[in-house]
C-alpha cells in the first residue's frame, strides 16, 4: 500500500511563473497566510466592515481589537470528559427572537444539572439574530438562555450558526439565512453554491465570494466578523465564566465543508449514500479555478469540475473519475482536488484568523467542526469526502492539514461519528465510520488539539452510548494528556423517557470519571451511583420535563 502523504493542501490563490514538474504533474503555486513575527499584531478590522485604524501594531498595547496568536490552552487536569447537551434547534423562535417553551426549558435545565451534565450547546442563528437588517442584532432570547444556564450552574457552548436550518419552510424547524441576504441572492444568484446541473444551494454563502462586498456593502467574511464581534460585546460579562466555548460555523450544518449533498440527507443514515456533487460552478468559484489553470499553463482545466464524476447515487467504481484507477489520481485530478480543497482550506483559515482576533483575551475557547463523511471511506478515492472538500484518499491524509491549521490558531476540533460502528453499516460495505474517526482522532492527537465528540444519531440505547465511550478512548486512553468533551445532539422528549434517562445519567457519570479512560481498567466494579438526593431531584425534574416538545 502506498504511504499516506500528510502534506497540507495548497491554497487556491495561485501565483508565480507557469511551470510543470518533470514528471508531468503541474506545480500549483500557493500562498499561505504568513504568521506574524513575535511582538506584532494585526488589527482585527482585517475583516470588519468598519474603518481600519492601522495594519501593524505593537502587541504591547491594551490588546483591545488586535490580533495576537493566543497562548497554548493550559493543560487540563487529569479527569474525565465533560458532557454537554445540544438544545433543540428552535430553542429560540425566529419570528420573535425569544426562548421557546420557557417553562419546560427551565425544567430541562434543572434535570440536566442534577444529572451532572457540564452544560448546554446552542446555535446562535444568523437568520434570527440579524433578521431585522444588516448590522441590527437582537440577542434577547440568547441572553435569556445564558442567564437561565447560569442560574442552574450550567456552562454554555455558543455556536455561531451562519447556515440555514432545515430544507424548506414547511420543516418543523426552519431557520433560513437572513431575509436581506436572500434578497441579495435573488439579485446575484452566484452568491449561492452551484453544481454542474445549475442547481443552487442556499444553505450557506459560496466561499468563492468570501471577500467580495456583495452584502449591502460588506463581504460575507465581514458580515460574519461583525456578527461575532456583536456577540462578544453583548455577552462580555459571561465570557470565560458561563460561556466557555464558541464554535465558529464554517459551512453547511456549521461544518467546514461544501454542500456536496443537502445537509438534511446527511442526518439520515438509512438514506442511500451519495457521491455528492462538486460545488464549483458559481461564477466566483469558476473564476478562481480558471485563474489557477492558466497559472499552471493548462487553460483547458479551468472550465468546471471533473468529467466522469457521474451521478449522485452511482457506484464509484462505475465512474471514470472516482473508480480505483480513475482520473482522481492523475495530474488533472490532483490539480483540481488541490484547488477545490484549497479553497475550502482558505475559507477556514480566514475564519480562524478572524475569530482569533475577536475572542482574544476573552477567556473562551474557540472551536470548529469537521463533517463525519464516512460512507465511501473504504474505497480508494473516498468520493463523498472529495466532493465535500476533504482531499482524503487511500494515499493521502486530508485531515491532518486541517488539524494543523486549527492548531496554529489554538482552536479545538469538533467531529461526529462517536456513536457509530462499522458493523452497523452492513448495507454499505464501503462505509467505515470507525476508520474515519481513527484518522481524525490521530490528526487531533498529532497536533495536540482539544477534541469534542458528537453523536451522529439521536439514540440512547446501550450499544450507542457504549460506542461513544470506546470512541472517546481513542483520544483519551492511557497516559496521554487530553482535553476531551462530548456534545450529545440533541435534547428532545425521548431523552427524558425514564429508561433513556437512566441510561443517559449512567453515561454522564462514566464519561465524567477519569478512570473510564485509564488503560485496562475494569471500571464496572467502581461505578458510582447518583446519591439518593440527586436521584430524587433528577426524577422530579424529569417528570416535569417529559412534556418537552
Amino acid at each position: 500500500m502506498a504511504a499516506i502523504s500528510p502534506h497540507p493542501p495548497p491554497i487556491a490563490a495561485c501565483s508565480g511563473p507557469n511551470r510543470r514538474r518533470s514528471a508531468g504533474v503541474p506545480l500549483l503555486a500557493v500562498a499561505l497566510p504568513r504568521r506574524l513575527p513575535p511582538g506584532l499584531a494585526v488589527s482585527s478590522r482585517l475583516y470588519s466592515s468598519k474603518r481600519p485604524n492601522g495594519s501593524l501594531e505593537s502587541s504591547s498595547g491594551d490588546g483591545g481589537d488586535e490580533l495576537h496568536h493566543a497562548p497554548k490552552l493550559p493543560a487540563r487536569p487529569r479527569r474525565g470528559a465533560a458532557v454537554f447537551v445540544a438544545l433543540p434547534a428552535d430553542a429560540v423562535v425566529g419570528a420573535t427572537g425569544r426562548v421557546a417553551r420557557r417553562k419546560t426549558m427551565v425544567a430541562s435545565f434543572m434535570a440536566l444539572a442534577a444529572a451532572g451534565v457540564e452544560g448546554i450547546a446552542v446555535e446562535c442563528w444568523w437568520g434570527i439574530v440579524e433578521r431585522a437588517g444588516p448590522g441590527v442584532y437582537d440577542w434577547a432570547g440568547y441572553l435569556d438562555l445564558v442567564a437561565m444556564a447560569k442560574q442552574y450552574g450550567l456552562k454554555v457552548r455558543a455556536i455561531m450558526a451562519f447556515h440555514q436550518c432545515g430544507s424548506s419552510p414547511g420543516d418543523p424547524c426552519w431557520v433560513p439565512l437572513p431575509q436581506w441576504v436572500l434578497e441579495e441572492m435573488d439579485k446575484e444568484p452566484d452568491i449561492a453554491y452551484c453544481d454542474r446541473f445549475g442547481r443552487r444551494n442556499k444553505e450557506y454563502i459560496s466561499l468563492g465570494c468570501d471577500t467580495i462586498p456583495l452584502l449591502k456593502g460588506r463581504s460575507p467574511i465581514q458580515a460574519y466578523s461583525d456578527f461575532m464581534r456583536s456577540f462578544r460585546d453583548t455577552f462580555k460579562d459571561f465570557l470565560g465564566v458561563i460561556i466557555t466555548e464558541v464554535q465558529i460555523g464554517m459551512g453547511p450544518a456549521g461544518e467546514l465543508r461544501y454542500p456536496s449533498c443537502p445537509s438534511e440527507k446527511l442526518m439520515h443514515p438509512d438514506i442511500v449514500p451519495e457521491l455528492g456533487e462538486f460545488q464549483c460552478y458559481d461564477k466566483y468559484m469558476l473564476a478562481s479555478l480558471n485563474a489557477c489553470a492558466r497559472n499552471v499553463g493548462m487553460r483547458e482545466w479551468g472550465y468546471g469540475g471533473p468529467l466522469g464524476a457521474s451521478s449522485l447515487l452511482q457506484n464509484p467504481e462505475e465512474t471514470s473519475f472516482f473508480r480505483s484507477d480513475g482520473s482522481w489520481n492523475t495530474p488533472y485530478g490532483q490539480f483540481f482536488l488541490e484547488w477545490y480543497s484549497g479553497m475550502l482550506f482558505l475559507h477556514g483559515e480566514r475564519l480562524c484568523m478572524t475569530s482569533n482576533v475577536i475572542f482574544w483575551r476573552t477567556g473562551v475557547n474557540v472551536s470548529a467542526k469537521v463533517a463525519g463523511i464516512h460512507w465511501h471511506y473504504a474505497t480508494s478515492s473516498h468520493p463523498s469526502e472529495l466532493t465535500a472538500g476533504y482531499y482524503n484518499t487511500l494515499i493521502r491524509d486530508g485531515y491532518l492539514p486541517i488539524a494543523q491549521m486549527f492548531a496554529r490558531y489554538n482552536m479545538a476540533l469538533c467531529c461526529t461519528c462517536f456513536d457509530l460502528q462499522d458493523a452497523e453499516e452492513q448495507s454499505n460495505l464501503m462505509s467505515s465510520p470507525e476508520g474515519f474517526l481513527r484518522r481524525l482522532v490521530y490528526a487531533a492527537r498529532m497536533c495536540n488539539l482539544p477534541l469534542t465528540g458528537e453523536n451522529s444519531v439521536a439514540r440512547l440505547d446501550d450499544t450507542s452510548l457504549n460506542q461513544v465511550i470506546r470512541s472517546s478512548r481513542l483520544y483519551a486512553g492511557g497516559d496521554y494528556e487530553t482535553s476531551l468533551s462530548f456534545n450529545y445532539v440533541r435534547m428532545n422528549r425521548n431523552l427524558f423517557d425514564p429508561h433513556n434517562w437512566n441510561r443517559f445519567t449512567k453515561f454522564v457519570r462514566q464519561m465524567s470519571d477519569a478512570r473510564t479512560f485509564q488503560a485496562r481498567l475494569d471500571f464496572r466494579r467502581n461505578e458510582a451511583c447518583l446519591s439518593m438526593k440527586s436521584v430524587k431531584s433528577a426524577a422530579e425534574e424529569v417528570g416535569r420535563t417529559r412534556a418537552y416538545l
